[in-house]
């Protein structure tokens, strides 16, 4: 790879700017260039696109996606110390890689883009799950995005693509599958990484419904799944009584039993208890 693009290995760059990852900013770096082309090559056609990517890092997957022909990448870093190996891809892709140096949850860096868009990041552990939901929950739907390829904890990506009765089914599958079609893509070991963390890591790809899978108030949704969710081993008539004295009549209306618990409630089943709740 780095024979490719005329840059440096990656732990050269590293060594070079004295780059030793953050634990307090969820840093790990991902060297081999061909695991990044590769996270990269995950999120399809890039020739026609700009591409948001947060926590770039030294630039390893900074460079896979110029590589692989985005039209033009956005990244968001906070650390100051990673601006100099930035900078050094900048001047090798002229006009196509831009800098921001802030905090990818304070940015709204998606107005600096130009549609199509594609978000594209190994993201920052401390902060990953949360900028998903933010994704996941514009005001607007459908969002400028297209598309989300996002490393993860292994266990946070399979909280994403899980399915009912499944231990890792709740709220986070729920917001993902409701607009998204969503699917693991890559495994990673902990090896992968410098420093190697404590978990695999696991890259999913979201591919936004232009609607979504089933009518319901975005706001009642995110409700009744945080209720339901917070007490998932109690039947619902438990976990939702604080909605009110109906709430029994309201989850039969929608077709669910009142002792079922949250785990066993699909998403179409959650969009009808939504809808029910609204009426």
């Amino acid at each position: 790879m780095a024979t490719i693009d005329g840059l440096p290995p990656l732990r050269e760059v590293i060594a070079a700017h004295e780059l030793v990852a953050k634990k307090q900013l969820g840093q790990n770096f991902l060297l081999d260039l061909n695991l990044t082309a590769k996270i990269a090559r995950m999120a399809g056609d890039l020739s026609g696109c700009d591409v948001l990517e947060v926590g770039p890092g030294p630039g390893g997957l900074t460079r896979g996606l110029l590589v692989e022909g985005a039209r033009r990448v956005l990244a968001v870093e906070k650390d100051p110390r990673c601006l100099p190996a930035l900078a050094e891809i900048a001047a090798r892709y002229p006009g196509r890689l831009d800098v921001v140096n802030g905090d990818a949850m304070e940015v709204d860096v998606l107005a600096h883009l130009t549609q199509p868009i594609k978000i594209v990041a190994n993201l920052p552990y401390n902060v990953g799950t949360e900028l998903l939901i933010r994704w996941l929950t514009p005001k607007v739907w459908p969002p400028v995005w297209q598309s989300l390829t996002l490393m993860f904890q292994k266990e946070v990506a399979e909280r994403i693509v899980a399915k009912p009765r499944s231990d890792h089914y709740g709220r986070l599958a729920l917001l993902a599958q409701w607009r998204c079609d969503a699917k693991i893509v890559m495994h990673l070991p902990p090896e992968a990484f410098t420093p190697a963390p404590k978990v695999h890591s696991a890259v999913v790809h979201l591919t936004r419904l232009e609607e979504p899978r089933f009518p319901a108030d975005e706001a009642i949704l995110q409700r009744v799944t945080a209720m339901a969710f917070n007490q998932r081993r109690k039947m619902l008539r438990s976990s939702l009584k604080a909605w009110g004295p109906d709430i029994e009549e309201r989850l039969v209306s929608a077709g669910i039993q009142p002792t079922q618990r949250a785990e066993e409630i699909s998403l179409e089943g959650f969009c009808a208890l939504a809808r029910a709740l609204a009426e």
